[in-house]
This record gives structure tokens, C-alpha cells and sequence, in this order.
């Protein structure tokens, strides 16, 4: 058992810190979206009831308005924003006598004309603000130097584009060339070798072909002594 009690009962471990902020967090940005979701919802309701001076419809769509983007933030659960619309649209038909209330999202009157000229009033501030401050002449210099070099480079990319078709265009005519000093080379190679055929094939030529057949001189072996004979025996 502890000799003194704890001092902090808060958390302590760094997971727990943070989950601790980022729920702070989290309730400075739904709280007030909750709040005013609530707020229109009872004014919706006190206006469709006559407690309070407006108009109903628009009371009603902006509670919904309202719904929709605590909804949207993460405030409240969508299927909690759903009923809450469903039970609101209820009430206030209720209170106005069973009269059906048609509601919607607001939408701004705004043409088409204006709005193009409103996009274009937009782009034309950004690219103003976008826009570069005034150069000094080392900036210039530079800017100029960067031009140059483009260019040169364009011109350089050109001239080797056409050097490239060029040599393709050129390809084909070597091709050629080559392949018939090839093919004159093997006609010529096959005219030399029939003809040497044709004169392998004459008699004179075979006769002449054939070496002169050269006999070796004929060589005499010595002749061994007879041997002498051995006498008759005499008969007994």
C-alpha cells in the first residue's frame, strides 16, 4: 500500500496526452456547429408555431442547412442528421395545419452572365497577384541569357531532326548499292566457277589432270643357298 496518496490522477502515458488534445481540438470545432444546428432547429420550430415573428420555409431550410453541415464536418452522425430533418419536417407541417412544406437547398439568384463575369473577375486577380514585381537589370540580364539559350536549343533540336531524316532518306539508296555489288559479285563468282566445271570436264583436261604414273624400279632378292641333303640310311 502507498505510503502518501497520488498527487496527478490525470493521464500519463504519451497515447493518452494526445488523445487528450486532439479531443480539445475536436470540441472547439464541432461544439459551435452542434450548437447552431440546435439553435435553428428551435427557431424553425418556435416560428412554425407562431411563437416568433418569420417565415416558416425559411426557417425550416436553414435548421436543415444546418443539420447538413454538422453533418458534413463530422459533428453529429449523418443518420442522426437524417432524423433529425425527418422529426423537424413533421413538426413544423403539424403546426401549420397539415399543409406540406416544400423544402430545399438555397440557392443564389445569380445568371450566367454574372457568374461567367465573376469567374473571369476572379482569374484575372489571381494571375495580378501572381504577377511578377519589376526587374532589376541583373534579372533582366539573366531572363535574357534564359531566352538565348532557348532558342539555341530549339535550333539545335531542329537541325538534328533533319539531319536524322536525311540520313533516312539516304539508308535505302547504301542499301541498294550494296546489294548489287553483292549480287555482281556472286553472278561473277558463279560465271568463274562453270567455266572452270566446263573445262574440268574436257579429255584433254582429264588426261592432263591425271599424274603420269611413275613405276618403281624392280628390286632382285638374293637367293638363299640350298641346303645340303641328308645321305640315305642303308637298309638293315
Amino acid at each position: 500500500m502507498a505510503h502518501s496518496p497520488r498527487g496527478w490522477t490525470g493521464t500519463r502515458t504519451p497515447s493518452a496526452q494526445k488523445r487528450v488534445r486532439t479531443a480539445e481540438r475536436r470540441r472547439a470545432i464541432n461544439q459551435p456547429r452542434r450548437s447552431a444546428a440546435k439553435t435553428l432547429v428551435t427557431k424553425a420550430l418556435a416560428v412554425a408555431t407562431g411563437h416568433v415573428e418569420g417565415d416558416p420555409v425559411e426557417q425550416l431550410n436553414e435548421a436543415i442547412s444546418a443539420l447538413d453541415r454538422a453533418a458534413k464536418s463530422g459533428a453529429i452522425h449523418p443518420n442522426a442528421a437524417a432524423r433529425r430533418k425527418s422529426r423537424l419536417t413533421r413538426k413544423v407541417n403539424a403546426a401549420l395545419g397539415g399543409v406540406h412544406v416544400q423544402t430545399g437547398k438555397l440557392q443564389k439568384a445569380t445568371g450566367k452572365a454574372a457568374a461567367t463575369k465573376a469567374a473571369k473577375a476572379r482569374v484575372a486577380a489571381s494571375k495580378a497577384a501572381k504577377a511578377k514585381a519589376p526587374q532589376t537589370a541583373a534579372g533582366k540580364a539573366r531572363a535574357a541569357l534564359t531566352k538565348a539559350g532557348r532558342t539555341e536549343t530549339a535550333q539545335t533540336a531542329t537541325t538534328a531532326a533533319a539531319s536524322a531524316t536525311a540520313a533516312k532518306a539516304a539508308a535505302p539508296k547504301k542499301a541498294a548499292g550494296k546489294t548489287t555489288t553483292r549480287a555482281a559479285g556472286k553472278t561473277t563468282a558463279g560465271k568463274t566457277t562453270a567455266a572452270k566445271t566446263t573445262a574440268a570436264k574436257t579429255p584433254a583436261a582429264k588426261a592432263a589432270a591425271k599424274p603420269a604414273a611413275v613405276k618403281a624400279p624392280a628390286t632382285r632378292t638374293a637367293k638363299a643357298p640350298a641346303k645340303p641333303k641328308k645321305p640315305a640310311e642303308p637298309a638293315s
